[in-house]
């Protein structure tokens, strides 16, 4: 891949993996982090990747790859050492350009608060599909390439958040 190749990428495909990352970490400075990693692995690779072919998709593998690597060395550092815990923060989404009386537009935005802590609290196995899917809108096939799973783990999986993911959901909105 060219460098010209390269900044085309990062110019289409930049925010959706910013937004992968903050998703994976839930914490702005280690997603900023997350997201430079895998741009500075993508330049390293360089010629591996085949722009013709998915390179969103790529991406988002090497920022779960890497998300992944420094989750098993921090708790293994943790074994090792006793460290704290990173505090996690969650990050804010961008409000859209609609016009909403402010009533609706903070329920709107409690509303989406909820549904984030909620999708944050699942396990990984269940959480990352779920941000592909939903937020990346990548389909099945590419997330089982991704995750390195089968296709119909990825649909078990979804189908099983989706299943928790409404049943967290119907408690948190009848105590509103």
């Amino acid at each position: 891949m060219k460098d010209i190749q390269l900044e085309q990428c990062i110019n289409e495909y930049g925010k959706d993996i910013y937004a992968f990352c903050s998703q994976l970490t839930q914490n702005k400075q280690e997603a900023e982090d997350l997201y430079q990693d895998t741009f500075l692995k993508a330049v390293e690779l360089g010629e591996k990747i085949d722009y013709e072919r998915n390179p969103k998709s790529y991406f988002v593998s090497i920022a779960l790859r890497i998300w992944k690597n420094k989750k098993r060395k921090y708790a293994w550092r943790k074994r090792i050492a006793g460290n704290e815990q990173l505090t996690e923060e969650i990050v804010s989404s961008e409000i859209l350009g609609q016009e909403h009386s402010l009533e609706e537009e903070f329920l709107r935005q409690e509303l989406q608060l909820q549904v984030k802590e909620v999708v944050a609290k699942l396990e990984d196995k269940y959480r990352i599909p779920v941000y592909l899917y939903y937020m990346l809108q990548l389909p099945i096939e590419q997330i089982s390439k991704i995750m390195k799973l089968p296709q119909g783990t990825i649909k078990s999986r979804l189908y099983k958040a989706r299943k928790l993911l409404r049943q967290e959901l119907e408690v948190v909105l009848d105590e509103t």
